[in-house]
C-alpha cells in the first residue's frame, strides 16, 4: 500500500515574488512565514515550535534563524512560484492540481452588472442597485459584490446572513451568478454578521467595492459555509480524476473538498484545523493506495483577520499533525508534499492575499537524503510530482513538470518527463 498526501496550509508564503508590488508597492516586503516568525517571538517571549516543518525542510527554503537548516529525513525542498495570476486560493488549488489557469479573466463586477442582473432578473429575483454603487442587493437581502480579499477583478462573492435566508438560497443566486460571470470564482458565503451587511460595505483597491467580510463578524461568529463556484475547467486533466480514473481513491478534506471537483472522491469538508487533520489522519490509515488532499484554511483565516499570534498557534497544530503524518508515511511508495497557494501576511497593513513564493517541502520515504530543489514556475509542478508519486503519467494533466532528485528513489510509474539540477 503506498498514499500520496499534498497538504496545503492556506496562505503560507515565504517572501514576495518580484512582481508582488505591482498591485501594492508594500508587499514587495510580504513574507509571512518571517513575519509570523518574528511576531510570535516577540508576543510569546519564545520562537513557534515548528519541528516537524523544520524536519521537512522549510528552513532550507526560508532563512528565518528560528527555522532549523539541517533535516535528518529523507526530503526535496525548493519553492514555487504561483504560476497564476494574482494571489488566489481557487486559482492556487486548481493549478496545483495540474490545470493551466495562468490566463483567467480578471474583470471587476461593476464591468458587467447589466448582464448580472438581467441573469438574476430572468432567474425570477428582485434586483437593487443601492446608491448607484458597483454591486447588486438580490431579493433585499443578498448581497453580489468584488471580493474584497483577493487581488481586484479575481472573483466576486454573493453573501447573506444565514440569520435572513438559508445557505441553499444564497447558493441558488450564486449559481444563477456563476452562468455568467466571467472571472476564475464566484463564491457563495453565508454567515452570522454584527449587523446589517451594508453596514460593511466599502471600496476596495482598483475600483471595486463589496463586504468587507472579515469586518462583518462572518469568520468569527461561527456557522460559516461557503461553497466555491469556479470557472469550466477540464477536471479530467487534474490529478484528482486522474487518480480516481486509475482506481487510487482520492479523498478531498478541508477546503479542498469545496473546489476540487471529482465525482469519485470521498470529501471531507471542513474549518477547523483539529477536524482538518483527522480527516487526514484518518484516511492516510485506511487500508490500500490512496491520493489524499487537504488543505489548513485556518492560517488563511488568520491572515485576513491580521491576526499574527493566531496564524502562529495555528501553524503549531498543523505542525503537530505534520508530526504524526510523517510517522505514518514510512513505506518506500509514500510521499507527503507540503506546500502553500499565496501568501497572507498578516503584519503588511490590508487584509489581501499577499503574491508569494511558498514552499514545496517533499518527504520520500526510502529516497537517499537530501535535495534542494531550484524554484518551480508553477504550482502545477506538484500535481505533477505527486502523479509522479502514484505511479501516473503527468503529462496526462493539463500543466506541471515532475520535479524529484538525485535521491528520490521511485519505485514505480512511468520515467519523469523532465529533468531538474539540484544541489545537496
Amino acid at each position: 500500500m503506498s498514499k500520496t498526501v499534498v497538504l496545503v496550509i492556506d496562505g503560507f508564503g515565504i517572501g514576495a515574488m518580484p512582481d508582488a508590488g505591482v498591485l501594492r508597492p508594500g508587499d514587495r516586503a510580504a513574507d509571512t512565514c518571517g513575519h509570523v516568525l518574528d511576531h510570535c517571538r516577540s508576543a510569546l517571549g519564545r520562537p513557534l515550535r515548528l519541528p516537524a516543518l523544520g524536519a521537512l525542510g522549510l528552513g532550507l527554503v526560508h532563512p528565518h534563524p528560528d527555522l532549523a537548516r539541517r533535516t535528518a529525513l529523507p526530503v526535496a525542498a525548493g519553492r514555487a512560484a504561483l504560476g497564476y495570476p494574482g494571489a488566489d486560493t481557487f486559482a492556487g488549488h486548481q493549478t496545483m492540481m495540474g490545470a493551466d489557469f495562468s490566463r483567467v479573466t480578471v474583470a471587476r463586477l461593476g464591468e458587467h452588472l447589466r448582464e448580472v442582473a438581467s441573469a438574476l432578473t430572468a432567474a425570477g429575483h428582485r434586483v437593487a442597485r443601492p446608491d448607484g454603487r458597483p454591486l447588486l442587493v438580490v431579493d433585499g437581502s443578498v448581497l453580489v459584490h468584488d471580493n474584497l480579499e483577493a487581488d481586484p477583478g479575481i472573483n466576486w462573492n454573493v453573501s447573506g446572513r444565514l440569520d435572513d435566508l438559508p445557505f441553499a438560497r444564497i447558493l441558488g443566486i450564486a449559481r444563477t451568478v456563476r452562468a455568467v460571470a466571467p472571472v476564475a470564482r464566484v463564491i457563495a458565503v453565508g454567515g452570522h454578521a454584527d449587523g446589517p451587511l451594508g453596514t460593511y460595505v466599502r471600496d476596495g483597491d482598483g475600483g471595486t467595492v463589496g463586504l468587507d467580510t472579515p469586518a462583518s463578524g462572518f469568520y468569527r461568529n461561527g456557522g460559516l459555509e461557503v461553497r466555491h463556484l469556479g470557472a469550466p475547467l477540464d477536471h479530467t486533466r487534474q490529478l484528482p480524476d486522474l487518480a480516481a480514473r486509475a482506481g487510487i481513491p482520492v479523498t478531498l478534506v478541508g477546503k479542498a473538498a469545496d473546489i476540487l471537483v471529482c465525482e469519485a472522491a470521498v470529501r471531507r469538508p471542513a474549518v477547523a484545523t483539529a477536524e482538518v487533520l483527522a480527516h487526514t489522519l484518518e484516511a492516510v490509515r485506511a487500508p490500500g493506495d490512496g491520493l489524499i488532499v487537504a488543505n489548513v484554511q485556518e492560517t488563511d483565516l488568520a491572515g485576513h483577520q491580521q491576526d499574527a499570534e493566531r496564524y502562529g498557534r495555528i501553524l503549531e497544530l498543523a505542525d503537530a499533525g505534520l508530526a504524526a503524518l510523517t510517522g505514518l508515511l514510512d513505506g518506500t511508495g509514500d510521499r507527503l508534499i507540503v506546500t502553500g497557494d499565496h501568501g497572507n501576511d498578516p503584519t503588511i497593513g490590508h487584509a489581501h492575499h499577499t503574491r508569494e513564493y511558498v514552499p514545496v517541502l517533499t518527504h520520500r520515504p526510502g529516497a537517499a537524503g537530501v535535495d534542494l530543489l531550484p524554484d518551480a514556475p508553477s504550482l502545477a509542478d506538484v500535481g505533477a510530482t505527486a502523479a509522479r508519486s502514484l505511479g501516473l503519467d503527468a503529462a496526462a494533466l493539463a500543466n506541471g513538470t515532475v520535479r524529484t532528485g538525485p535521491g528520490d528513489l521511485v519505485p514505480y510509474g512511468p520515467a519523469p518527463h523532465a529533468t531538474h539540477t539540484t544541489a545537496r
